[in-house]
């Protein structure tokens, strides 16, 4: 699998088992020692995962990439519809084996019209044991207890129908994995991933036995949330800060902007930190005449080129100068800034290691609570002069935008920028393809120290400019599998009070996605779904469900797209209009009405025919979807058909006659001005009130023409022209969509597009056109706020198999 090559470069190391236990669910299958385990929902939520994420499509490029790509390619022949685990684990002979194991299902691997593919069974102790051969590439696999097993090694395989042990240390560090995301878990015993650290002396295997982290990979970051634990308690790093409690890092404050990187570490008390610190290195104690570090509750050190300079953050001032009284011999003054020469340029290190490796502080500098010992003048003036100007990097808003997704208070913090990330992604992996990480300017780890455990938080992001002002901005493109089938939608997501995408593909593929980007899941349907999704609450709990018709089913969705009881609903003749959704007394008794040709049935939320409802249908097939209205204190239900308007009240009786023998268009109904407003066949405007008393109005429409309407702005098209309240646009010649009318924050938006120079426009109430449009796009746009801040988000469909959101500044 193409995908999986690129996620291994970054995540390789061991994994073992060790107690019995009855096998029940996919972790009782992992292979012995295992190099690594992903989870994931599903295969193609990996893999969407994988391909969005413009980092690791970087690695694509990469010679150990495509020597991993022909592994994974029998694994596309897959259809997980369930969690998957992939296992890594590294022969004698040092090449690399992969385990998929997932609930089996019918159609999980079918082969009937896989090319190049041939397969054998043979007989394991009374087991069968399938050979694959698709490309020339091998994999063997199984079904033991419903679990499918599929493996490059055949060994693997036959290993698997043996008893396995588990370590139950290494099952509750499975079970912290989050179900729904991306993790991974890995032992810290291999040596393929080296270190997670830009600092030198600290390596992957000596700080942590297990590390388990959920991903959340977008195009443009990936972040990291989970757990270490090291189950030696004075063998591992981490377990330096137990009983220790985490402070608020402030080394950012005094980093200069201009700066490599940061390291952080604090606690609350220096003697508990220094005793652990004894016990790892195996010494009883760590001997230093100096009472420096006594009132330190922080300290680091600033990476500039090959340069270091280390800081330490006092709580009591007046207490650290006292312990610097023998190195008062000023060698320069900088900026009014005294700098010092320290002569114990080895105390770092012999106090601090391997936290702080450098020996070579030399001189040292007060500013305000941080006492700064460096190589030399320059990087100690670089620092004074950052501070004083306040340009450090804590001032700087991409670190900012990273810092809002972390702790405040870490046991280590570790802030990167492009260049020392890439550092860190070349001492693990040797064979690199050039990369391109500039804008990647701030990335950031941390670890917080908890009880026997810490937790850990990641970030590698982009840090795009600040948009000026009426700009508009590309947030990102997402590809899906196949081409756009509709329209992409905004639907609310109950849990963020944010908005989400809905999108579905030619192959009636639904996907939602989240307004980052991430593809959350895609669920296959019965056919293209008619009209709009509509979002109702049918619990009455504030959950949000999505209901909607394709041709031969209605649908209701959970927000994990699952089918809600009762259905979907099967018929057997067509489905011919969107699904219509009418809420009367906005009380969420929902009622469902479908349409099929002349013929209408209304069901409730339970799936069951509402026998209130007279109304079976019309002389002649409806030709545009049934709406509600509610005007005054009364409900009407419109009907169209080509040459009568029914008008009903909600138990399906005429509520209003209109006194017109007009034919109608298939326009949808609006109530503008109080009256029910649609076009005539002929492109006319028509109004009927409630009293059925119609007017009309010439518009000069063509043929090929449009109207939508508020309760008092009426918007309509015809060809190139476009009028909004009465004033007339003239447009390019093209070959455009329905216009459409928004209304956000109390102000009207219209938006049309050009399918032919793809191009779209956003037109105000007065007929004037927005900043900076049009701007590309390839179908009609959704206009909504899509996150917390107040600046409206579009989508629209990018290439024919993109979406794309873009934000107006």
């Amino acid at each position: 699998m193409r995908s999986l090559s690129i996620i291994l470069l970054l995540f390789i190391t061991l994994s073992c088992t060790n107690t019995k236990k009855k096998r029940t669910s996919l972790i009782d299958f992992i292979p012995e020692h295992s190099t690594v385990i992903l989870k994931a929902r599903n295969i193609e939520s990996l893999q969407s995962s994988i391909n969005n994420s413009e980092l690791i499509q970087q690695f694509s490029k990469s010679n150990i990439y495509e020597n991993l790509e022909s592994k994974f390619e029998n694994l596309e022949v897959l259809k997980s519809n369930s969690q998957i685990l992939i296992c890594f684990s590294k022969t004698k002979e040092e090449s690399l084996n992969y385990t998929l194991i997932t609930k089996y299902h019918d159609s999980l691997f079918v082969t009937d019209s896989l090319k190049n593919y041939k397969e054998e069974s043979f007989s394991f102790k009374n087991n069968t044991i399938i050979k694959s051969t698709l490309n020339k590439n091998v994999f063997f696999s199984t079904i033991i207890d419903s679990i499918f097993i599929a493996s490059s090694s055949q060994k693997t395989i036959e290993l698997a129908f043996n008893p396995l042990t588990i370590d139950p240390e290494q099952q509750k560090i499975y079970k912290s994995t989050d179900k729904e995301n991306l993790s991974v878990i890995i032992e810290s015993k291999a040596n393929f991933l080296k270190s997670i650290f830009i600092e030198d002396s600290i390596s992957l295997k000596t700080f942590t036995n297990h590390l388990a982290l959920d991903i959340d990979a977008s195009q443009n970051a990936l972040y990291f949330n989970g757990i270490t634990k090291a189950t030696d308690s004075t063998k591992s790093l981490i377990n330096v800060f137990k009983n220790t409690i985490p402070q608020v890092n402030t080394i950012q404050h005094i980093t200069p902007s201009n700066s490599d990187a940061f390291m952080s570490f604090t606690f609350n008390d220096f003697k508990v930190l220094k005793h652990n610190l004894a016990l790892f290195r195996e010494k009883d104690t760590i001997v230093s005449t100096t009472n420096l570090f006594d009132d330190v509750n922080e300290f680091g050190v600033i990476y500039e080129d090959d340069k270091r300079a280390i800081v330490l953050n006092s709580t009591d001032i007046i207490s650290t100068k006292d312990a610097l009284l023998a190195e008062q011999n000023i060698i320069e003054t900088y900026r009014d800034i005294s700098i010092y020469n320290f002569s114990n340029s080895t105390l770092f290190s012999e106090t601090l290691s391997p936290l702080i490796s450098s020996n070579q502080a030399k001189l040292y500098c007060v500013l305000d609570q941080f006492f700064v010992f460096g190589e030399d003048l320059e990087i100690l003036q670089n620092i004074i002069s950052n501070y004083q100007n306040k340009t450090t990097l804590g001032s700087r808003n991409y670190f900012k935008d990273v810092q809002e997704e972390l702790s405040d208070a870490a046991s280590i913090l570790m802030v990167t920028n492009s260049n020392s990330l890439e550092t860190l992604i070349k001492k693990n992996i040797t064979e690199t393809p050039n990369l391109n990480l500039e804008s990647y300017k701030t990335s950031a780890l941390q670890f917080i120290y908890d009880t026997n455990f810490a937790h850990v938080n990641a970030i590698i992001k982009t840090n795009k400019a600040k948009a000026a002002e009426q700009s508009i901005s590309e947030e990102w493109n997402i590809k899906l599998d196949a081409n756009l089938l509709n329209t992409p939608q905004f639907v609310t997501n109950h849990i963020t009070k944010q908005k989400d995408i809905v999108v579905q593909d030619i192959e009636n593929n639904l996907y939602l996605i989240s307004n980052s980007g991430k593809i959350q899941w895609k669920k296959q349907l019965q056919g293209p779904v008619l009209g709009k999704i509509e979002q109702i609450d049918i619990y009455k709990n504030g959950r949000l469900q999505f209901a909607f018709a394709t041709p031969n089913r209605v649908y209701i969705l959970d927000r994990k797209g699952k089918d809600v009881s009762s259905f979907p609903l099967k018929f057997s003749d067509a489905i011919t209009q969107p699904l219509s959704v009418f809420d009367y007394d906005n009380n969420k008794k929902y009622r469902l009405l479908v349409t099929q040709g002349k013929n209408v049935l209304m069901y409730d939320v339970k799936g069951k025919i509402v026998k209130g409802f007279t109304f079976k249908a019309a002389k002649n097939s409806i030709i545009a979807q049934p709406q509600h209205f509610r005007i005054g204190n009364k409900d009407y239900i419109t009907i169209t058909t080509e040459n009568k308007l029914l008008i009903l009240d909600r138990v399906g009786k005429t509520r209003v006659t209109p006194k017109t023998t007009l034919s109608f268009s298939s326009k949808p109904i609006y109530i503008y001005l109080s009256k029910f407003t649609t076009t005539t066949n002929k492109g006319d405007l028509i109004s009927i009130d409630t009293k059925g008393n119609v007017t009309t109005q010439n518009l000069n429409l063509s043929t090929k023409n449009n109207i939508a309407t508020t309760s008092k702005t009426l918007v309509y098209q015809s060809e190139n022209k476009l009028t909004i309240r009465n004033k007339t646009i003239n447009l390019d010649y093209g070959n455009y969509d329905d216009a459409e009318i928004f209304i956000l924050n109390n102000k009207i938006y219209v938006s049309i597009t050009d399918l032919q120079s793809q191009k779209t426009y956003l037109f105000d109430s007065q007929a004037k056109l927005l900043p900076n449009f049009p701007v590309y796009a390839n179908s009609n746009i959704d206009l909504a706020n899509s996150d917390k801040d107040q600046n409206l988000e579009f989508i629209a469909k990018g290439d024919s198999n993109s979406v794309l959101l873009y934000q107006i500044n």
